[in-house]
């Protein structure tokens, strides 16, 4: 069988496709995730139904990034997913159970009526915070390591349970929430969105307070990271990523006061951007964290080239069904009915 090994370092690709993969998932997942979130706290019924029409074309595309992050990691880094899947069963399948109980609730409230069109509403938003609060709790479990004996996972099955973990799950729901509110005040008009704006009101303060906890944890917990961030030459280029994220909330909060309608939603992907990077770097080389390198757990050459052939040819496929669908649906969202 033949191999790019010659050519290109491949565990390295296949490192930054899974990065990219994932990163592209919490964006754009996200703000439909966050968006369930705030779903009852909405003003009215009709509100809701211009929230679920906003998403309707592409909250299910969206998901394709967390099937492409998955799978990727199962066939380009097999001893990465052999130990990370038994660390983090538990929180993985309560957030597959949120995103199924989000999934049908949303498709079933468009054909229910009065109550039963509320009750789909709440598992809606159940559905989403489940999801959102795990998601959350595994990155937090993730930044802090995993016990390995060999080449397998060898703690306990809530070892991801701990007061780190829950509060980077509540960090992410905050997050989340701030990105669908952007998200509503850019697609939405009138009641909606001004009701939209009272909630980045609140939403940026929890996020800023939440992501500043995290940053200042990290470094504590683990003298790797704070030897990393705070040791020279490295502080000094390092230091950029913290000082652009400061300069992203201070744009946020003056668009938000000045009631522009999108940059916002494109200021807290930033922020978002800043914060993933940073994780990324405070974990380098490591995909199964402070135990296995991404290159001491990839596939053979042979299959990450053949693999390799495929995402080059399906990649630019998935990204421009995505673009043509975000173009094809843009301006504002009514309160019609999407179905």
């Amino acid at each position: 069988m033949f191999s790019f090994q010659g050519f290109i370092d491949l565990p390295l690709v296949w490192y930054a496709l899974i990065a990219t993969a994932v990163f592209l998932y919490v964006l754009l997942d996200g703000f439909d995730l966050g968006l369930g979130i705030l779903f009852p706290f909405a003003p009215s019924e009709k509100c809701q139904d211009r929230m679920m029409t906003s998403i309707a074309p592409f909250w299910d595309g969206n998901e394709t990034w967390l099937v492409m992050g998955g799978g990727g990691l199962f066939a380009a880094f097999p001893l990465a997913y052999a130990i990370l899947m038994p660390a983090f069963y538990i929180p993985i399948i309560l957030m597959l159970l949120g995103l199924i109980l989000r999934g049908v609730s949303f498709e079933f409230r468009f054909k229910a009526h009065d109550r039963s069109k509320k009750r789909w509403g709440y598992v809606f938003h159940l559905g989403s915070l489940v999801a959102t609060m795990t998601q959350g709790m595994i990155l937090g479990a993730f930044v802090q390591g995993i016990s390995v004996t060999g080449r397998s996972f060898s703690g306990g099955p809530f070892d991801w349970l701990n007061a780190f973990s829950v509060m980077t799950g509540v960090a992410l729901v905050a997050g989340y929430a701030l990105l669908g509110a952007t998200w509503l005040i850019m697609k939405t008009e009138d009641v909606t969105q001004a009701w939209a704006r009272k909630c980045t009101g609140y939403l940026f303060w929890h996020v800023a307070f939440f992501m500043g906890l995290v940053s200042l944890c990290m470094p504590i917990m683990d003298p790797r990271i704070r030897e990393l961030w705070f040791s020279l030459p490295h502080f000094a280029y390092l230091g950029i990523m913290p000082i652009s994220c400061i300069i992203l909330f201070w744009l946020l909060w003056r668009d938000l006061r000045h009631q522009n309608e999108y940059r916002p939603f494109f200021l807290i992907q930033g922020i978002f951007l800043m914060n993933y990077i940073g994780i990324g770097i405070s974990t380098w080389p490591w995909l199964v964290p402070y135990q296995v390198t991404f290159s001491q757990a990839a596939a053979a050459p042979e299959s990450q080239s053949l693999l390799l052939v495929g995402a080059v040819i399906m990649l630019p496929v998935v990204l421009a069904y995505t673009g043509y669908c975000y173009w094809l649906f843009r301006g504002k969202s009514s309160h019609e009915s999407a179905y």
